[in-house]
């Protein structure tokens, strides 16, 4: 028999890298057409970058409707007063005031939380439960002879159905929200008794048609935000990041890097960047034309993502110059995979229109994402390893320690 090896210290070092180099706030690019339902149905398959676009932009109408909410509920505390008996008002004035200080913390929190989607999410759902809270608390704590006497809290299931199409909710989110203000409207029917009469069918058709109506406003909305993002966030040759998203991704993953240190016995958690630029492209572009040398670029990137792991990055930086980051790979492992990617471009078989093969090579320069630094300060060591790698004869991977003798 024989003993089955144990694996070596440095692939299982890698392996723990792997298990925390996906972190919970980055993420890649959109593999989901724009226009598919299945975009706007859940955010299942958002990107963690797209999903901080989201959570700024949700957190804007959080804000903007939860301080028209604050400055209408001391108002119907007025309305209240003279519509409402005096053994009436005691009842809607509790719930007022809690309303207005749940209001008043909803729009704290989504101030303070630029950064923080789930906090944003939350605030974002606590604007639209607190009322109907309010209106269950009214109806549970008054006397049920005496609920037709509430003039005005009937339309809340209806404002807040409506108020559902002014925020960019996935349907399943708004979905679920309008299903709760059913249910809210027909336990109000159940407390007033109009529960299968004329007048309540007519409010709950009523109230699932504005649903419906709400759904397609949010479908068309989250939609046209995706379709944004991309053409903001991503080169519309490759489908790749372009240069500027990069840069912030780079950001974020530093800002992730300073979260988690300390975190595992492994340390810092390290980053690399990959430089990559295809030899003599020009010559492809001179040759075949320039729709030949696009489809070449498209297939090149195309190579890298699948050379890639999911929860790395890869980008087109300009050109015919590609920048990948690998999280979680040291400057090591990161030589290694630049080395598999250039053999792998190398042996790839790349095509003209007629399918005819183009040879194809690629330098690349390597260099570590330091999370103290300015990632262009990374990105720049990268790219002089590059240009040394196509000054010393292309086809090769440089390290950024070499180039700049400190790393």
């Amino acid at each position: 028999m024989f003993a089955s090896k144990s694996p070596e210290p440095r692939d299982y070092q890698n392996r723990r890298l792997d298990a925390l180099a996906e972190p919970p706030e980055v993420g890649h690019e959109l593999f989901v057409g724009l226009s598919a339902l299945g975009d706007t149905l859940s955010n299942r398959h958002h990107s963690k970058d797209f999903s901080f676009a989201h959570a700024r932009y949700l957190r804007s109408r959080v804000l903007a409707v939860g301080l028209i909410f604050a400055l209408l509920s001391p108002l119907w505390i007025v309305v209240d007063s003279l519509a409402l008996p005096a053994e009436l008002l005691r009842y809607t004035l509790i719930g007022r005031v809690l309303l207005m200080v749940g209001l008043v913390g909803v729009l704290l929190l989504a101030y303070i939380s630029r950064e923080r989607i789930r906090r944003i999410r939350f605030s974002a759902g606590m604007l639209l439960a607190l009322p109907a809270f309010f209106y269950l608390f009214v109806l549970v704590m008054l006397p049920g002879d005496q609920v037709n006497g509430l003039i005005g809290y009937g339309f809340i299931p209806f404002l807040l159905v409506a108020a559902l199409s002014v925020f960019p909710f996935t349907l399943l989110e708004s979905l679920g929200a309008g299903l709760a203000m059913l249910a809210l409207l027909a336990f109000a029917q159940f407390s007033d008794g109009s529960w299968l009469t004329g007048n309540g069918v007519e409010s709950l058709l009523l109230l699932a048609s504005l649903l419906v109506v709400s759904l397609a406003a949010n479908h068309f909305q989250l939609s046209l935000l995706l379709r944004l993002y991309r053409q903001a966030t991503h080169d519309p040759l490759t489908g790749l990041f372009n240069r500027r998203a990069l840069e912030v991704h780079l950001a974020k993953v530093q800002a992730w890097q300073s979260d988690t240190a300390g975190q595992d016995s492994l340390g810092n958690i390290p980053c690399s960047i990959l430089m990559l630029d295809l030899d003599h492209f020009k010559r492809i572009n001179d040759s075949y034309g320039h729709s030949v040398g696009d489809r070449v670029l498209c297939q090149f990137a195309d190579l890298l993502v699948r050379q890639t792991r999911r929860h790395d990055c890869v980008a087109r930086y300009g050109g015919e110059e590609f920048v990948i980051l690998l999280v979680g790979s040291s400057q090591a492992r990161a030589m290694e995979v630049a080395e598999r990617i250039r053999c792998a471009v190398e042996k790839s078989e790349f095509t003209d229109h007629d399918g005819q093969p183009i040879a194809v090579t690629t330098s690349i320069g390597v260099s570590r994402l330091e999370r103290d630094e300015p990632p262009l300060v990374a990105l720049k060591r990268a790219d002089e390893a590059l240009y040394r790698a196509k000054r010393e004869g292309r086809n090769q991977v440089i390290s950024g320690r070499d180039a700049a003798g400190s790393e």
